[in-house]
């Protein structure tokens, strides 16, 4: 299936470290899948803390002199990276699907969102200001400026294997830093090939680092408690989140954490409902609900709610699984660890009440493909109420007034996305300004973007991706006072 991608260039399977491609140290290599069939895809080099360490180095050599060029000079780099992508598009998506799962259709427009970040840190790049404040005294002068913080760590998740490096590394090379990535094991070579287009735009040699592993842990451990990163992004499960907090204490480094979610979607009555079920749609089963920001739960009012289900169970019907390739809406889980815990959250839900009104199967045997299913019945007392479920498995709920659905909305650990659909206008600000939550969609089920900040509140994490927010996380602040 590899032979699929045109540009063999792109075909990477070694570590990446100061512009070289080289084995691991030990001379190990690991398998990656394809996740619908499981065929071998390539085997890549297994990095250990010895590489790391390497990779590390690369990095911290590299800094001194890719900060001090000027903001135009990296913006042209970066430039030039996304130019590249862009060329490429076709491929990326190709090699992302085969290592990920989700329909090709998603490929691309992962790669084209990844590519946005990089298009939109390019110019801020040039828009990183300080100030200049009053003195405190009649013979001093008070100024302040923004540094790049150093070499930074970016530890990113499977499910979206580029957008999600695009959107750590391309501030931290806008302001100076240099980095050092650890992709997820299961889909290590959309990193590689990004590694490579970046290799031919001309970023200079340790600017970016990859090391593809099999051992998260030992490679994390290496990167939290190194005292040259300064920096650390993941995104991935809260438990590792913290977990990682507690490894970057030794060291205090800055941290980046955007973690679990447990998004509610919530219908009001004067909702337009055909467009609820499409924002649905979008929201629940895109790359098979393994997204952080999917609808986690969905909340629809009383007097709608069989309307709505139906609509709904209707539409959910109408979705096409398969292989990736093929011109589907649903594709694989990414593992079998990913299939167990979907079917466990299910049959919890059904033993509390729960009644599957389509799907709750795979739809076909002896693979990770499971049937989008609609779960009607749904209750606070069921295990997918508060465990992100991360597949295509939709919990319906049914609520009366507007304070309890906003109660039962924010009954959760998770702070990160939410969604409604209403019309009043003193509903949906109090909804808005009521629910935990650091992204809120409003009668829209899509609200990714790189020009608006990306990051949750509560155990989801803090710091913000993408925007002009999302350039702070990579600076620090330096106040000079001068006395004249």
């Amino acid at each position: 299936m590899i032979e699929l991608i045109k540009n063999k260039q792109l075909i990477q399977n070694q570590l990446f470290i100061n512009n070289e491609w080289l084995d691991a140290e030990s001379g190990n290599t690991f398998r990656v899948k394809n996740p619908f069939d499981q065929s071998e895809l390539t085997e890549v080099s297994d990095g250990g803390p010895a590489d790391t360490q390497a990779a590390i180095e690369a990095a911290s050599n590299a800094l001194g002199l890719w900060k001090i060029l000027t903001a135009g000079e990296r913006s042209a780099i970066l430039r030039k990276w996304f130019n590249l992508i862009i060329k490429n598009q076709e491929d990326l998506a190709t090699l992302l699907t085969l290592e990920q799962g989700k329909p090709l259709m998603e490929s691309r427009g992962e790669i084209a969102y990844g590519a946005s970040f990089i298009e939109w840190f390019a110019e801020e790049a040039k828009r990183i200001y300080g100030d200049t404040i009053p003195g405190h005294q009649e013979n001093k002068r008070i100024i302040v400026l923004k540094q790049p913080v150093g070499v930074v760590a970016a530890l990113t998740p499977w499910n979206f294997p580029n957008a999600m490096i695009t959107r750590k590394v391309a501030p931290a090379l806008a302001v100076g830093c240099s980095v050092v990535i650890k992709p997820a094991e299961d889909t290590p070579l959309s990193a590689l090939a990004l590694a490579q287009l970046a290799k031919e735009a001309g970023f200079p040699p340790g600017v970016i680092n990859v090391v593809p592993t099999s051992n998260p842990g030992e490679v994390g451990e290496v990167l939290t408690s190194s005292p040259k990163v300064k920096k650390l992004s993941f995104t991935g499960s809260t438990a590792v989140g913290k977990l990682l907090m507690k490894q970057c204490a030794g060291t205090v480094k800055k941290l980046s954490l955007e973690l679990g979610g447990n998004a509610p979607f919530i219908v009001f009555n004067d909702s337009d409902i055909e467009k609820a079920v499409q924002g649905a749609i979008a929201s629940k089963y895109r790359n098979a609900g393994q997204t952080c920001v999917c609808a986690n739960r969905i909340f629809v009012q009383e007097a709608i709610y069989d309307q709505f289900l139906a609509q709904f169970t209707s539409a959910v019907k109408g979705l096409k699984t398969g292989s990736g390739l093929e011109k589907v809406e649903i594709g694989p889980l990414i593992n079998q660890k990913a299939l167990d815990k979907v079917n466990r959250l299910l049959q919890d839900a059904e033993q509390k009440g729960g009644k599957v009104l389509e799907g709750g199967k795979l739809a076909i045997k002896d693979t990770t493909l499971f049937k989008p299913t609609v779960l009607a019945d749904a209750t606070a007392e069921m295990d997918i109420s508060q465990e992100e479920v991360f597949g295509p498995v939709a919990p319906v709920y049914k609520f009366n007034t507007v304070q309890e659905v906003i109660e039962m909305a924010n009954d959760t650990s998770a702070g990160l996305a939410a969604y409604f659909y209403g019309n009043n206008n003193r509903v949906i600000w109090q909804v808005a300004e009521e629910l935990e939550y650091g992204m809120v969609g409003i009668n829209t089920g899509m609200i990714s973007t790189a020009v608006a900040p990306f990051g949750g509140i509560k155990e989801s994490g803090f710091g913000r991706e993408g925007s002009k927010y999302g350039i702070e996380d990579y600076l620090v602040t330096k106040y000079l006072c001068l006395e004249v």
